[in-house]
């Protein structure tokens, strides 16, 4: 995928029957299904049956099972509840007999209301001013881990620029804390604010879980530990507009009992915050 249309064309399903929908899968560069195209393919499917013009305002998953990249993905919808005010639909992604992800939606009708948002008041650096993933290969190709550089060098829709680069050769503990500016390659505009919100939940599966390593990185790295998405929850705030750079900012709280948590925010670049994620993943170190 090289642009955010290829990545809208995985994003659509089809439909088979009522509530029943089949998903393809494109590689990121891991062996397996990236978790963020699983959580956006199946919002996608949630979306499709809800009809009277209601917003996703937040969802909350579980991966299960890796999934084959080989194989199909079938979403089967659920119509939970159609209240007065918020819908919800409850999402399972199989791959033949086996369950792989669970999804929790919930939408909610335009409304008016109180407002206020923390502000992002840090001093930093504008994309402007970094170099992006593919960028870093040409600069730094030569010291990086081949399994680094094979996955920084894949083709994607979105482009990426780390705020502080991480070398993965400088044996240092960290603070938790990551920040990176990321935007659509393409052509986005006429997305409407479901499109939008699909193509943010495949974002936010990117980088989160980097800091949940950050304090133990003079030990710990990609190489060594055992690293996957366990769960996944996104709040959705306000319409935003994709064309521009978004910061995801994200911090680690805890990491414990061979699992990391992150939590973060994903801002426009006036400030403005769009939507928070949260996600929890499995950090084993592998054994000798």
């Amino acid at each position: 995928m090289k642009s955010v249309q290829d990545l809208v064309s995985v994003l659509s399903l089809k439909e088979v029957s009522e509530n029943k929908f089949i998903g393809v899968s494109k590689s990121i560069g891991s062996p397996i299904v990236f978790g963020g195209q699983v959580l956006a393919q199946a919002l996608n499917a949630a979306y499709k049956s809800v009809t009277n013009k209601r917003v996703l305002h937040s969802l909350h998953a579980y991966f299960l099972e890796p999934g084959n990249l080989n194989l199909p993905i079938t979403y089967v919808v659920t119509v939970m509840r159609n209240g007065g005010s918020f819908s919800t639909r409850r999402v399972t992604a199989k791959q033949g007999d086996k369950t792989i992800f669970i999804l929790a939606a919930s939408f909610h009708k335009i409304e008016s209301g109180h407002e206020h948002q923390i502000d992002f008041q840090k001093k930093i650096k504008q994309p402007e001013e970094l170099i992006n993933w593919e960028e870093m290969v040409v600069k730094y190709g030569d010291f990086l881990p081949i399994s680094m550089k094979a996955f920084l060098s894949i083709d994607r829709p979105i482009e990426f620029k780390p705020v502080t680069i991480v070398s993965p050769l400088n044996k240092k503990d960290l603070a938790p804390i990551s920040e990176v500016w990321f935007r659509v390659k393409g052509k986005a505009t006429n997305i409407d604010l479901p499109l939008k919100q699909q193509i943010l939940t495949y974002i936010s599966d990117y980088t989160v879980l980097a800091p949940t390593l950050y304090p133990n990185a003079s030990k710990a790295n990609y190489g060594n530990t055992q690293i996957a998405s366990l769960d996944h929850s996104m709040w959705f705030f306000r319409d935003f507009d994709l064309s521009d750079w978004m910061l995801y900012s994200v911090e680690s709280p805890s990491a414990f009992g061979a699992r990391g948590f992150a939590r973060g925010n994903i801002y426009t670049r006036s400030g403005i915050l769009i939507a928070s994620v949260a996600q929890e993943g499995l950090m084993r170190p592998v054994k000798k």
